[in-house]
Order: structure tokens, then sequence, then C-alpha cells
């Protein structure tokens, strides 16, 4: 048996980041130094449509295909290392009234929209959108969600059916969500909560 030091206590009232959840279908875009690059929904790496690996065309909603279509762009902006987002608009889930799709980057602390490379927007890179940034608290967690149901989305403005928001809590560095519909129930046959 070993000894295991009991870890340090994150502080609650510190800064959060309040970010619309949106509602489409996961995806990660990872690139090596070198630029070579993997494509993935939630659970598995994807390939484009009609390649040896995805004959049937199941690439998460045209993410994979997208990505490397846009590969050369994305490296050039994104960089080394794994990004993670959300591949959602036309087609998919909740659609937010778009007729074209879009991939939004959830590190919010990192991407600024207005840094995005005006083809890379025009053609579909974005970011979730920033409803709050300050000191955490629950008034305004509850305040923010209160806003976004009265307003709508962000990410189409008159969009009256937003899904909910992530309160991205800095000193602990977790996330954590909040919905409109269903907050109470977990996902999955024993329903539990897995995100």
């Amino acid at each position: 048996m070993e000894f295991e030091k009991f870890p340090s206590l994150a502080r609650l009232r510190r800064g959060c980041v309040i970010t619309e959840k949106i509602d489409g279908t996961n995806a990660q875009i990872c690139f090596s130094e070198d630029g070579d690059i993997l494509v993935g929904s939630r659970k598995r790496q994807i390939f484009p449509e009609g390649t040896p690996f995805e004959p049937k065309g199941c690439d998460n909603q045209g993410f994979a295909g997208w990505v490397y279509e846009h590969r050369t762009e994305l490296f050039e902006f994104l960089g080394e290392g794994r990004h993670y987002g959300e591949w959602a608009g036309q087609g998919i889930q909740r659609r937010y009234g778009l007729d074209h799709k879009r991939f939004y980057l959830f590190n919010s602390g990192r991407w600024n929209p207005a840094e995005i490379p005006a083809s890379l927007f025009d053609d579909g890179l974005d970011v979730v959108p920033v409803l709050f940034e300050g000191d955490f608290s629950t008034e305004r967690i509850d305040t923010v969600f209160e806003q976004l149901r009265l307003m709508g989305s962000s990410v189409n403005p008159g969009f009256d059916n937003p899904e909910g928001i992530v309160v991205y809590h800095v000193a602990s560095r977790t996330s954590y969500k909040l919905t409109f519909e269903h907050d109470d129930e977990g996902k999955g046959p024993d329903r539990q909560d897995k995100g």
C-alpha cells in the first residue's frame, strides 16, 4: 500500500466562462507538428466519404470531408494539437435555421472569432458564443440561462430554441452543462449522465 496525497481543492469563487451549448455533433481535429491529420467524432476516428476507410459515407455529417477540404488553412490557423468543437447547422440536430454547417471550437479562451481568417470563417470555422466571463456565481449562471431562453440563440440571432449553456470553472478546469430540455435526465439505457 502506498501513501496518496489528498488533492488540493479548487476555490469556488473564481473565474468562469459561460458559453452557449450548441446542439450538433461533437467533433475533433488533431494535427501533428508536421501537419499530419486525424479527424474524429466523439467516439472514433472518421474519414471523408468515398475513401477506402469510409466507403459508405459515415463521416459524421460531412465533417471529415470539410476538414480534409480545408486541411492546409486549418493547420496554418489552428496549428499542432487537438481541437475539439461542435459541428452544427444545416441537417444536424437543431439546425439553428442555418443553410450551411459550421465547426464551433470549444476553447473560447484560446480562440477569438475576430482572428479567424475570413476565408475559413466564411467556409464554416467559428468559436462557441461566449455569453459571460467573470467571477463564478450561481445567480449569474441563472441570469445568463434565463437571458438565453428569452433572447434566443447567439448562433443565429432570431433562432428561439437554444439548447442551453456550458459553464467552464477556471480554477477547477471543469465544464458543466445546463440544458432547457431534459436537464434532469442522463443519457443511455441506464440514464446516468455521461456527457
